[in-house]
């Protein structure tokens, strides 16, 4: 049974070309999915989910902040119009259709944002510096999670606590309604959320895909998805 698991790709780079990591299409690869590429800018979502088996939001810059009501932070970079268009309606979409989904890092931010939550625009000043959770200037550096006991992330897991490398400058503030948080560090930074609006949707603030090759904690987060589409689409 062929999978099909769309990936989002990040915006146009100066030279007008969409690029993505390839950690995450080899990730989806190992879970035996067959990744899509999708670019932002695309209008034709009902007919693309009808295609899609799964999806994966990836990470990337920051939202505009004027999607959950901000006036703005002068460390907000990245904002691309274009992928928070398309990003912020699949993110809808995701929940309306049931479509299992898995959400990193920026991709967890906007499944929040689309469902009326909030962000904390620089974790420094809201949290202070006690856990570091991106390197300077902008790098990923590792720090500890605690998972909550009754969770779905912690069934995928199999583990309470465990080290993730981290990628990230904001964090959820306020959380969309009928979300709840099933993961934190140490500094009460919000690191993964369930929603029962969807149980085949998994997200997580920190970066699985960086380790997945030798961390079988986080390459079990792309299996999940990939056995939740197979689960979907068989019916059982």
């Amino acid at each position: 049974m062929s999978l099909l698991i769309g990936v989002t790709t990040y915006g146009r780079n100066e030279d007008g070309k969409f690029e993505l990591p390839g950690e995450y299409i080899d990730a989806v690869r190992r879970a035996g999915g067959v990744p899509v590429l999708l670019p932002p800018g695309d209008t034709q979502h009902d007919a693309l989910f009808k295609q899609l088996d799964g999806l994966v939001l990836t990470g990337g810059g920051d939202i505009a902040p004027g999607e959950y009501g901000s006036p703005g932070h002068d460390t907000v970079y990245l904002v691309d119009p274009e992928r928070d268009a398309s990003e912020l309606y699949l993110a809808r979409k995701v929940v309306e259709s049931q479509l299992p989904t898995f959400a990193i890092c920026r991709g967890m931010q906007v499944i929040n944002v689309a469902h009326g939550g909030t962000l904390h625009e620089h974790i420094p000043t809201e949290f202070g510096d006690r856990i570091a959770h991106r390197a300077p200037p902008r790098r990923p550096t590792p720090h500890e999670i605690t998972v909550k006991p009754a969770s779905r992330l912690r069934d995928i897991t199999r583990e309470s606590t465990f080290v993730c490398q981290s990628w990230h400058h904001q964090a959820i503030d306020t959380l969309a309604p009928s979300f709840t948080v099933v993961a934190e560090a140490a500094d009460g930074v919000i690191e993964a959320v369930e929603s029962d609006l969807n149980p085949w949707l998994i997200c997580v603030q920190w970066h699985p895909e960086l380790t997945a090759a030798e961390d079988p904690i986080q390459q079990r987060l792309f299996d999940a998805v990939v056995a939740y589409a197979k689960e979907k689409k068989s019916g059982v």
